[in-house]
């Protein structure tokens, strides 16, 4: 699954920061006209422009903007991203939360290529999580599927996962699937902490087992064991010094939480050029 940019609502990112308005705006005269340019200090890979786009036709329509990059982009430290012209006092008004969005996106974009350029030669896809910042779950995996990686489960809506408190509270991994069966079509998933509860998994047939901190060695037993019906999923503890090692395993994919949450906002900066 990879999703597309979503039908944006921009007014509460909006609301947070102008709140009653922006006082320190008003002091620029309503019929002042200003033209500005965002450029990166860092390398990145672009993501977030719809959001950024919205920024400004919420405020005022009369705000144009030339973009020099495109979703996806890698740029290179200096590279100006796009340029704004209009009245100037919707430019200072949304300049913080517009920039804010895009070093955002653009970072979860930029780990995410990391993660996918590490497995390139291999079957294996890259997957995130739901361990994504509140109120920001779609723009992040949009910003992945930007990056090049794949998007899991959007939310607890439109997957099964059935995690170690799941099976517990189930009674067994085998009647935790066959419940989960029972109640939905959607694809049904199951973590698994040993080879001896991937076997009862395997047994079960769902239709993903997640292997939750498999040494490498006991990847390959699974997948030696795996009939090539189920998908296998490696996860726990992986960055990018080891997921090269577990994608050659043969697993189909890697799940990794730190492609939206271990994140460093990329340095974007926004300049009056002229008024």
């Amino acid at each position: 699954m990879t999703i597309l940019p979503p039908a944006i609502d921009i007014k509460p990112f909006l609301d947070e920061d102008i709140g009653a308005g922006d006082i320190t705006a008003a002091i620029i005269p309503a019929e002042t006209s200003a033209v500005a340019k965002v450029i990166t200090r860092e390398a990145m890979i672009l993501c977030g422009k719809p959001w950024f786009d919205a920024v400004f036709e919420h405020l005022d329509s009369n705000v144009n903007i030339t973009w020099y990059a495109n979703e996806g982009d890698g740029l290179q430290a200096g590279a100006t991203l796009c340029k704004l012209n209009g009245p100037a006092r919707p430019l200072l008004t949304g300049e913080r939360t517009s920039l804010n969005l895009l070093q955002t996106l653009s970072a979860t974009a930029t780990q995410a290529r990391l993660y996918a350029d590490a497995v390139v030669g291999t079957h294996c896809k890259v997957l995130d999580t739901r361990k994504t910042l509140p109120g920001l779950r779609i723009a992040q995996k949009y910003a992945v599927a930007c990056g090049g990686c794949y998007n899991h489960r959007i939310g607890l809506y439109d997957g099964v996962l059935i995690k170690e408190n799941h099976i517990m509270a189930a009674g067994s991994i085998s009647k935790a699937i066959q419940r989960a069966r029972e109640l939905t079509s959607l694809t049904v998933e199951i973590e698994v902490e040993s080879l001896s509860e991937f076997i009862e998994a395997l047994a079960a047939k769902p239709d993903r087992i997640m292997l939750d901190n498999f040494s490498l060695e006991d990847l390959r037993v699974a997948i030696s064991q795996n009939t090539g019906t189920i998908e296998l999923e490696a996860s726990g503890n992986i960055d990018l010094t080891n997921i090269r090692a577990i994608a050659e395993t043969g697993v189909d994919f890697i799940s990794i939480g730190a492609l939206t949450k271990h994140i460093k906002a990329i340095d974007l900066s926004m300049r009056i050029l002229l008024c």
